[in-house]
């Protein structure tokens, strides 16, 4: 029997008071008095496009550090004559609307951040920052904020509390902060920062300007409990369930979060998706517990641009060894903390009964002026597989100077499964060299072992991998002041693939361009080409298939609100021939998704995407492929009602149909070449749907009642029936494999 690590998590608790008020309302109206001593910030510069000159409109801004957090406050000049987009969107909504942002470094080494947007609407969205520039939105913090409106503008404020999260310790009594602000004006696209630096750059998180400010310092113990109960109308059955999170900070050098029978984002579904490939589907955490300051343990690594990555919280609670649900985790804990310059971090995850399975994660820092380095451990104990999986990390960054940034990351895994033992490593390294003119250079390289194993806890697309990228990058913001266009990113990319035990997979060319539009919308175009080649994935280890040349094409273009219209509209268009058929044969597919705004309040949203696809290439079994020509119909649409500022109903509805008849079947022979035969694979059909109306009324900051109903199913067919796409689309509406009513209510309590 294992040990449980976890029988007394909750058995110590301190009572901590909670900071005074400090003279400083956050009420979205800035008070000179208030703000007196505040350090006063006006040189906003143009970042979008990235030209570095003066805005057009005046952006005003006031930093203050104090015992209760650091508190920022703006004030965004906008005349009558520059509309303002005030939409009320969800939290971490992504809409074009009128903003504010704080990106804060708490330790100003460049390794992590955190980004804080408040809309005029005073909608938020509360981001994590690793790697540079690397944002992810999973992440909620506890932060006061507030905005107000007149003739000449917009105000905004926001207090950042100090134990929202874990700072390294500092010994003269002042902390180094790293400090970005920008505001965006939605209608004509222009982002203003302070300093004069984008996102998309090669430094951006280390790029922050350096603030020295008191070393204040909060204690919080927060406890989150949680209780669920859910109906469901096709198995008629309910069930209840209930647990509790934790976040304690005695000081800002130390945190610890835990949970015990972790809540598992019930309200919160995964988008629908039809995969028939070898890799696996990357799904978000929205838990959270594992999304409270996992930045720490996020290490990116195993392909260019992906969501690969050695620490993949999915994995806990996720599908279990035996194939037959969903892992019962009993409990989790996680330490942040700092001491004698050194950042460190524990995870530990517990899943009970016999095929359940304990994760274990140590991280640790230590950063230089211009330089930081960084390992971590990771083990998996899986009984049920009678597999131990360990995976060691170092990883290094180093920054000499504004134009150089080179990251590096090497990786070893060491694998134990029933007496035998697998080794394997991998490594990956990042160079970005700013030109200067607009003009940046980057190399990037990736080796991945044949038996690297890293899926255990993390998510790696595939493994058997060498690639190697150069990308010459040029952006242009001199554009006429008649232009259609404010600026555009231009890159031109050669990469080559090949597999470690020696198979080239391809060599690829890409152009694309990025457009900044001075109606406030974007454009992005693509086009690459892939030479013949081989796919070592697709026949699941049972030979390896040479491919034709390929093509891609992609098209994607913003068209805001404009004039006062309700109407905005975003079009997504491709081509991509990677089948056997050639260039000539590719899928193509359309997307448009119109929306439609009644109010600040209420939007309506509707997407569909078409694909047609006449050579679609998929395994069926063994050495055996089949050839489809296949239709997909995909809806995504939607209703969002803010009722007020604490109420909020949201209506989803997701439907897939697909019909796919086979071309032809084909063989792969020991030369890798796709051979044309005569066998029979059964045509199949698809259907998909996803319902769900959620009502959400917040009783205080992270505390929230919902009330969800939700239904779902999905279908599977194979043998020939000539129903067509459009007879599978409107099927799906009659799916019910589930159909719940769910009341959840969370509660955090502050001691």
């Amino acid at each position: 029997m294992r040990t449980n690590l976890f029988t007394s998590l909750f058995a110590a608790s301190a009572a901590i008071a909670s900071p005074c008020a400090y003279g400083l309302e956050i009420d979205g109206r800035i008070d000179p008095e208030e703000w007196r001593g505040a350090q006063r910030i006006d040189d906003f510069r143009l970042t979008q496009p990235l030209s570095r000159a003066a805005a057009s409109q005046p952006t005003e801004a006031w930093l203050l550090a104090t015992p209760d957090g650091l508190a920022v406050a703006f004030r965004n000049h906008q005349p009558a004559g520059v509309p303002r987009l005030r939409q009320h969107t969800q939290r971490d909504g992504n809409a074009t609307v009128d903003r504010v942002n704080l990106y804060v470094d708490f330790d100003g080494d460049g390794r992590a951040g955190y980004n804080f947007t408040v809309t005029l609407a005073n909608s938020i969205v509360d981001t994590t920052i690793t790697s540079e520039n690397q944002f992810n939105d999973d992440w909620d913090g506890d932060w006061r904020h507030a905005t107000s409106e007149d003739d000449g503008g917009w105000s905004a404020e926001m207090l950042i509390p100090w134990h929202i999260a874990p700072m390294r310790d500092v010994a003269d009594g002042t902390r180094t902060l790293g400090i970005e602000l920008d505001r965006v004006i939605a209608s004509t696209g222009e982002r203003t920062s302070w300093p004069a630096v984008h996102y998309t750059e090669a430094r951006f998180l280390s790029a922050f300007n350096r603030v020295e400010v008191p070393a204040y310092s909060q204690s919080l113990l927060a406890i989150t409990p949680y209780v669920v109960g859910v109906g469901d109308a096709v198995g008629h059955d309910s069930d209840f369930d209930a647990g509790a999170d934790l976040f304690w900070k005695p000081s800002g050098k130390f945190q610890l979060s835990a949970t015990i029978n972790p809540d598992f984002g019930q309200v919160e579904s995964d988008e629908l998706t039809v995969n028939f490939s070898a890799t696996e589907t990357f799904f978000s955490d929205k838990r959270p517990f594992f999304t409270e300051n996992q930045g720490f343990f996020d290490v990116p690594f195993g392909s260019y641009n992906t969501n690969s990555r050695l620490i993949y919280t999915r994995r806990v609670g996720g599908k279990t060894d035996d194939g037959l649900g969903s892992g019962d985790v009993i409990a989790a804990l996680k330490l942040n903390g700092s001491a004698g310059g050194y950042n460190y971090g524990l995870f530990a995850a517990n899943e009970g009964d016999e095929v359940g399975r304990d994760f274990y994660a140590v991280r640790a820092t230590r950063d230089f002026a211009g330089f930081g380095l960084g390992a971590m451990v990771t083990r998996v104990d899986r009984p049920f597989l009678d597999r131990q999986a360990d995976v060691y990390e170092f990883d290094q960054r180093w920054t000499p100077n504004p134009q150089w940034a080179i990251r590096g990351t090497l990786v070893a895994s060491d694998v134990e499964q029933s007496g035998r033992t697998l080794r394997d490593s991998g490594g990956q390294i990042r160079i970005d060299y700013d030109m200067g003119g607009g003009w940046r250079q980057q190399l990037y390289g990736l080796h991945l072992g044949k038996d690297l194993q890293l899926n255990d806890f993390g998510y790696l697309e595939r493994n058997n991998f060498n690639y190697l990228r150069y990308d010459l990058g040029r952006r242009v913001t001199d554009l006429p002041a008649d232009s259609a266009y404010a600026s555009h990113d231009w890159h031109y990319a050669a990469s080559r693939r090949y597999s470690d035990d020696g198979v080239h997979i391809a060599d690829a060319f890409a152009i694309t361009r990025r457009g900044e539009l001075r109606d406030g919308g974007n454009e992005f175009a693509e086009v690459a080409l892939w030479t013949a080649g081989h796919d070592d994935l697709i026949t699941r280890g049972n030979g390896v298939l040479r491919v034709p040349s390929r093509l891609f094409v992609n098209y994607e273009r913003l068209l805001p609100r404009q004039n006062g219209s309700p109407w905005s509209l975003a079009i997504e268009a491709g081509y991509s021939a990677d089948g056997l058929g050639g260039i000539d044969e590719g899928e193509t597919r359309l997307y448009l998704e119109p929306n439609y705004q009644f109010s600040d309040r209420l939007i309506l949203f509707a997407g569909v995407e078409y694909t047609h696809a006449p050579d679609w290439l998929l395994w069926r079994g063994g050495n055996r492929l089949g050839a489809f020509r296949a239709d997909s119909l995909v809806l995504d649409a939607g209703l969002q009602w803010f009722i007020d500022d604490k109420q909020e109903l949201r209506v989803r509805l997701e439907t897939i149909g697909l019909d796919a008849r086979l071309k032809q079947a084909y063989r792969v022979d020991a030369g890798g070449r796709p051979l044309a035969v005569d066998e029979a694979i059964p045509d199949f059909r698809v259907r998909n749907l996803g319902f769900q109306i959620r009502y959400r009324y917040e009783l205080a900051p992270l505390s929230y009642l919902y009330i969800a109903y939700v239904r779902g199913g999905e279908m599977f067919e194979e043998g020939r029936m000539d129903r067509g796409v459009g007879r599978e689309f409107r099927d799906a509406f009659d799916l019910r494999d589930s159909e719940q009513l769910l009341v959840k209510l969370s509660y955090r309590f502050e001691i």
